[in-house]
């Protein structure tokens, strides 16, 4: 007896769900990220193995790198409540006056490297001009105290964290340029520890374990 020969039917997989899952996913992943600011003042942080997490509140950021052979410091605050406070008092020590609109505009800058005299021209510049070469020229770090307003703006953020009930000391941390030389680096750790901040983090990249 002949054998029965049984029909082939081409197989397919029906997608449409799997299609829509990997849309939904790709939409969440989108509207919940969170944009990288571009930094002012871009610099190579030296390798480390080490691999402790920066805190997401409480942090100031002394940024120290050198632009145009020229040596610049920024400063950096991850609170904005922080950040509209130490304006409010470094805006009395310099008797620099600042808009209800420049103030909302600060409070949206999480890094700055201008003196206080400077700051209303950053301001009134769009975000993406106030980052470009050129427009900000780095805070003062004079050894002269009333010209230092670095150490002012230590004071001013530590000030401003009291103020708005701050239960934790903030946390400092120097990010430094690989190729800065030490004396600039020093300066800032002096100027941390004049006010008796004496721990603070170095920000490094990470490499490879060496065996």
């Amino acid at each position: 007896m002949g054998k029965v020969k049984m029909s082939k039917k081409s197989t397919s997989i029906d997608m449409t769900a799997m299609c829509d899952v990997a849309f939904l996913l790709l939409t969440f992943f989108i509207l919940t990220a969170t944009a990288k600011m571009p930094e002012p003042l871009p610099v190579d942080t030296p390798s480390s193995t080490v691999q402790t997490k920066l805190p997401e509140t409480g942090l100031v950021t002394i940024t120290v790198g050198k632009r145009n052979g020229k040596e610049q410091v920024f400063f950096g605050m991850k609170d904005r409540v922080i950040r509209e406070g130490a304006l409010d008092y470094m805006s009395q020590l310099y008797k620099v006056g600042f808009t209800d609109k420049e103030k909302q505009e600060f409070k949206l800058m999480e890094e700055f490297g201008v003196p206080i005299e400077e700051l209303k021209r950053i301001l009134a510049l769009p975000g993406s001009e106030r980052v470009k070469e050129g427009q900000q020229s780095g805070i003062p770090t004079d050894s002269i105290p009333e010209k230092n307003q670095l150490k002012d703006w230590i004071m001013a953020v530590r000030q401003a964290n009291i103020e708005n009930g701050g239960t934790k000391e903030l946390q400092f941390a120097i990010k430094g340029d690989a190729k800065e030389e030490y004396p600039q680096i020093k300066l800032v750790m002096d100027i941390l520890q004049d006010q008796k901040i004496n721990s603070f983090n170095l920000v490094t990249g990470l490499r490879g374990k060496d065996y």
